[in-house]
């Protein structure tokens, strides 16, 4: 089996803990050595099986380890690009993790250090950036693409043709209207239902959706 660490130790990371279960139930293919975090209070923290093993000193002794690397928060997302380029890793490194029961159609390409959670729905030619975490029950539709470094909800919908930015987050619940453009660095609000293009840096809440802040 193939050696993995987590980075860091937040929900993301110990919902992708999950999804290595699941796969392995189906075939062993990872072997989930733990977490790595940089906040030295969360060195020895356990969920399941698995502990906070130290910082990131364990890249580089265990340079045959693979990593999957999940920061980011609504606070933070904008920093998740800066923050995984700071690991100094070889790309090659980086691996994608995909829920067995996601559905990822013809045409469709997901990048690498991507997270796929349950029931995660590619339908067709759908393209998924590097670094991406898309949570349970999301369904993207064909001819969309979604950005590196996107953060996506559970059971958002995004229609057909839409194009999202990257370093984007969709919150939970969040409804895209067919050949939409999301520009990069943007946040979709909880439940929002987007029917118009988004600039750069939006902050949008409500349905329909409206800008309430800008952040660029």
């Amino acid at each position: 089996m193939k050696k993995l660490l987590l980075f860091p130790f937040n929900g993301n990371a110990r919902e992708a803990a999950s999804v290595v279960e699941a796969i392995n139930r189906q075939q062993e293919t990872w072997q989930l050595l733990g977490f790595i975090d940089d906040d030295p209070k969360k060195q020895g923290l356990r969920f399941g099986d698995y502990s906070v093993l130290g910082g990131r000193e364990h890249l580089e002794r265990d340079k045959d380890t693979f990593v999957l690397a999940v920061p980011g928060r609504p606070e933070t997302f904008r920093q998740r690009q800066a923050l995984i380029a700071s690991l100094n890793m070889a790309p090659e490194r980086f691996v994608s993790i995909i829920h067995p029961t996601a559905s990822i159609g013809i045409d469709c390409t997901v990048g690498g250090n991507t997270l796929l959670m349950a029931n995660v729905v590619l339908t067709a030619n759908v393209s998924v950036g590097q670094s991406v975490v898309i949570l349970p029950n999301t369904v993207i539709a064909h001819d969309s693409t979604l950005g590196d470094y996107c953060l996506v909800g559970a059971s958002v919908s995004v229609s057909g043709g839409v194009t999202v930015g990257k370093n984007c987050y969709l919150g939970s619940g969040a409804r895209i209207i067919q050949e939409a453009s999301i520009g990069e660095r943007s946040l979709i609000g909880l439940g929002a239902v987007v029917i118009n293009n988004v600039a750069a840096g939006s902050v949008m809440a409500g349905n329909p959706a409206r800008i309430i802040r800008e952040s660029r």
